[in-house]
């Protein structure tokens, strides 16, 4: 890297250094693919930082002729200057959400380790979902059953859900394990769903791609599962979570309490502040920019992985590993 290098190009060259997450082992038909999934990567590192959201606005500004966009496009071909097409950018960019969650975990478990964080404070990391808005208009229940779309603007793959602080919701939920109990909020797994899946549901996929060496993953009481705690057990680690008692749902006496009201805050610290600040840097307190499922969870899990490169961008040049991540993305 020199110094004439912009932020986005290093961020970009950046993918070079990190794992790349291993494909499962299956036998597919038809050719092998010409261009790397690295170079995919390299592509939603722009498409994040520069806030476009499909394969044509990508090209767009690719297209430009800035000395950046120039180094960018060789970042993006191969050796001998091969750069793929229109087709291929679109097929590749709609199968990539099915690999994001796993190279966010390979990246989680890759910066765990750099940054030493459970050599310096417990192995544990809080699992939570958060809801985001669904762009466009709502699809009410009348209209869902009967399968009538009243208004063009509506993502009919979103959902409803309801929301202890916000009330009803129609939207997506991005399910999300960070490191807790330190100064980092890492996120180590990530999916994206429509807003009607159950926390506890979708949590099987998140725990079977965390670190091995994880010992308490700490949940709300939507995780107080007998299968989840069973899960957890099976890897060593233990499920931490609040539940309410039948008869009484604030009596709670046994010997654990006052641990478990400790680690319940260190839970809320960690996931309630990770979730406000990723809304606030990539500016999804609002609706999101994307429509449909594929598109959604491109946009959200890329940015989960974005957030992770800034993290290690800021170890390499010796930042504050918090604060500032909003004004270094916005400064690419």
């Amino acid at each position: 890297m020199v110094p004439q290098d912009s932020l986005l190009i290093i961020l970009v060259r950046l993918i070079k250094l990190i794992p790349i997450a291993p494909k499962p082992k299956q036998r597919k038909r038809g050719r092998t693919k010409t261009y790397p999934d690295q170079l995919f990567l390299k592509a939603l590192v722009i498409m994040i930082v520069r806030q476009v959201h499909t394969p044509s606005g990508l090209l767009a500004i690719l297209a430009q002729a800035t000395q950046e966009m120039q180094v960018l496009r060789q970042e993006l071909s191969l050796g001998d200057n091969r750069f793929p097409c229109r087709r291929t950018w679109e097929r590749r960019l709609a199968s990539i959400p099915d690999s994001l969650p796993t190279q966010i975990a390979c990246l989680g478990g890759f910066l765990l380790d750099l940054l030493g964080l459970w050599t310096k404070s417990a192995c544990a990391a809080a699992i939570d979902s958060t809801v985001l808005i669904a762009r466009g208009g709502v699809w009410h229940k009348k209209d869902r059953e009967k399968g009538e779309v009243p208004h063009t603007s509506i993502d009919t793959q979103a959902h409803w859900t309801k929301s202890g602080w916000h009330g009803w919701i129609y939207g997506w939920k991005l399910h999300i394990v960070v490191s807790a109990a330190c100064n980092v909020w890492l996120p180590l797994a990530a999916e994206v769903t429509s807003a009607n899946i159950a926390d506890n549901e979708q949590a099987p996929a998140l725990i079977s791609v965390l670190p091995p060496n994880l010992r308490f993953l700490l949940g709300d009481q939507h995780y107080h599962d007998q299968t989840l705690s069973q899960q957890c057990d099976s890897r060593g680690c233990t499920l931490v979570t609040s539940f309410t008692g039948k008869n009484n749902p604030y009596l709670h006496h046994d010997d654990g309490v006052e641990v478990r009201k400790i680690l319940h805050k260190t839970r809320s610290i960690a996931i309630e502040n990770f979730n406000e600040h990723f809304k606030a840097i990539f500016d999804v307190h609002g609706s999101v920019p994307t429509k449909g499922l594929v598109a959604t969870q491109r946009f959200v899990l890329s940015a989960v992985f974005v957030y992770q490169l800034a993290i290690l961008y800021c170890f390499l040049q010796n930042l504050d590993l918090r604060v500032g991540l909003k004004a270094l993305l916005k400064a690419a």
